[in-house]
């Protein structure tokens, strides 16, 4: 901190924290990289709107079940305490994020990611009724008319439409959406109030999805990307010098400068970049990919295809801003397989497989089985011995079923236990429902103070769905 003279005073700057941002107009372009975006996000954003529409055995085939506790996806159902399996599908996610991020960048936000697809859709609502970015700038400029505010009425009910549709859809995924579209439709009820079949709830939700996407795509827009999502921020930690992102070829480009076609440019001691600013003009995130990495760049290859374009009127080489690697500008070679990418593609690999495998040998019952500590045994009329025991049956199945619950001794010993006034349960999809049993064994058969059970529960209907949990009996010490 330097001192200040004497008889002078202090210097005080004022710092504004919350600069507003300027506009942004992009200019549309067409080039490879928008129309890999195009033919990626098209079957995504119809996939993401059939899906609440599609049954699957009179079952919407994705349903988040809020009302009942359970995900159901096919023919699985998955419940709270799957809790773990969902913890386990989060982090292979990440791990697959952490691959595609250190081979190829943010390919995610610039090609998949919702919120780039739904900005560059209402982008494009824009563009069909207002014109490209210098018509924007003008009509924006204009005072208000009845072209202008035509112009703008239909660009914003457009965006609305697509809003709605967004909202029902999402909202179709934790109420099946015939259901949901059906009895979204108002009417009076008998005390002559306006109310839904549904109720408010649902309306509400609607409306609040349809708000925010309004909202983020029509708004904020790149302010999402460089202040609200946190990948934007630990990016660099998946970055290395052989990751592939979007780069401006500097050796190649500088010294930038405007010039005629036939000039002579490297003669004046120019690059390849003629300063048109094209790349600029088409950011959405409205960065100069030329000042070198921003954590705010997400790799869309905009900018590629803008450069790709001049390049070609000009007669020049493409690939002045390009998909490359930092050892490749710096030596020409590009090193794709290294250990950490293998690393993070192995470990991508083996928690698919352990995830797959849990997944299928999911069993569609589960049980757990408590033995009756407050007392250690029984004996009646001299000739049982009894444990009590409260057995947990846990029906994560799509539909209710009776099982048959039997005791057994550990294998290797002919002890035979029975439990008294046998048993069978209905339990009913999703519940867990608590059985108390009474284990008996003729005390002249025991041959030791604990033995090993076990307890099996099989459904009536289908032999195949069962489950098995150990526990132990407690028996006299015998001296």
């Amino acid at each position: 901190m330097s001192e200040t003279p004497p008889g002078d005073k202090p210097e005080i700057r004022y710092v504004n924290l919350y600069e507003a941002e300027a506009k942004i107009y992009t200019r549309r372009i067409s080039g490879y990289f928008q129309r890999l975006r195009r033919y990626l996000s098209a079957p995504l954003i119809a996939l993401f709107v059939l899906l609440p529409w599609l049954s699957y055995h009179g079952r919407p085939v994705v349903w988040l079940d809020i009302q009942h506790q359970q995900f159901n996806i096919l023919h699985f159902s998955f419940w709270p305490q799957d809790f773990m399996l969902l913890a386990w599908l989060f982090i292979i996610a990440a791990f697959a994020l952490f691959t595609v991020s250190a081979l190829w960048g943010r390919v995610w936000c610039g090609f998949t990611c919702p919120q780039t697809v739904w900005t560059l859709l209402y982008i494009a609502v824009a563009d069909a009724f207002e014109g490209d970015r210098n018509k924007r700038m003008k009509l924006d400029q204009q005072a208000w008319s009845f072209e202008k505010f035509a112009r703008k009425a239909a660009k914003h009910l457009v965006w609305l439409l697509i809003a709605l549709l967004t909202g029902l859809t999402f909202v179709g995924y934790f109420v099946p959406s015939p259901q949901l579209v059906m009895g979204l439709l108002p009417h009076l009820d008998a005390a002559g109030n306006m109310t839904t079949s549904l109720g408010w709830g649902p309306v509400f939700w609607v409306l609040l999805c349809s708000g925010m996407t309004y909202l983020n795509a029509g708004y904020l827009r790149e302010q999402v990307c460089k202040y609200m999502c946190p990948y934007s921020r630990f990016q660099s930690v998946m970055y290395d010098k052989d990751t592939i992102y979007v780069q401006y070829d500097t050796a190649r480009g500088e010294t930038r400068g405007p010039r005629k076609p036939n000039d002579d440019f490297k003669a004046k001691g120019l690059g390849d970049c003629i300063d048109c600013s094209w790349c600029v003009q088409v950011c959405p995130v409205n960065i100069d990919i030329r000042d070198g990495t921003q954590f705010e760049c997400i790799n869309c290859g905009l900018c590629v295809d803008a450069c790709d374009q001049v390049m070609d009127k000009m007669g020049y080489p493409k690939g002045l801003i390009r998909f490359t690697s930092e050892t490749e500008l710096s030596t020409g070679k590009l090193q794709v397989f290294r250990p950490r990418l293998i690393g993070y593609a192995l470990a991508v690999l083996i928690m698919l497989g352990a995830f797959g495998y849990t997944v299928s040998e999911r069993k569609p019952v589960s049980i757990d089985v408590l033995r009756d500590r407050g007392a250690r045994m029984y004996r009646v009329d001299g000739d049982d011995i009894q444990n009590v025991y409260t057995l947990k049956i846990n029906n994560m199945d799509q539909q209710d079923h009776t099982y048959d619950i039997a005791v057994k001794a550990d294998e290797g010993d002919a002890t035979e236990f029975r439990i008294l006034h046998g048993h069978s349960v209905k339990v009913k999809t999703g519940e867990v429902l608590s059985v108390p049993l009474r284990v008996a064994v003729q005390a002249a058969a025991l041959k030791g103070a604990k033995h090993e059970v076990e307890f099996v529960v099989t459904a009536q209907d289908n032999a195949a769905i069962v489950a098995n949990e150990e526990s132990i009996f407690v028996g006299p010490e015998h001296e």
